[in-house]
Formats: structure tokens, sequence, C-alpha cells
């Protein structure tokens, strides 16, 4: 029983091992930074073509 605990422990180790290393990998300082609300977007850019 406790072999079973300790391989189930394990795959989840991994598991969160993979998924930590796809998330966070590539990236110089963790997530990226949010984007601006699509208002604002919108917002810009019929400012920019009133100009």
């Amino acid at each position: 029983m406790g072999l079973i605990l300790l391989e189930a422990l394990l795959a989840m180790a991994v598991l969160v091992a993979i998924v930590w290393w796809t998330m966070f990998s590539g990236r110089d300082k963790g997530e990226l930074p949010q984007a601006p609300p699509a208002d604002a977007q919108r917002d810009a850019a019929s400012d920019s073509e009133n100009k």
C-alpha cells in the first residue's frame, strides 16, 4: 500500500514539474504582462485614424 502511495506521489510531482516547466521555462520574469482592455485598444485605434 505504501509503495502505491509513493508511486502516486511521484507521478503527481512529475506532472507538476512538467506543467511548471511548460508554463514558465522561456520567460525571464514569469507571466506575461496583462494586455490593456479591448475598449482601450479600440479607442486608441480610432484616435489614430482620426488624425
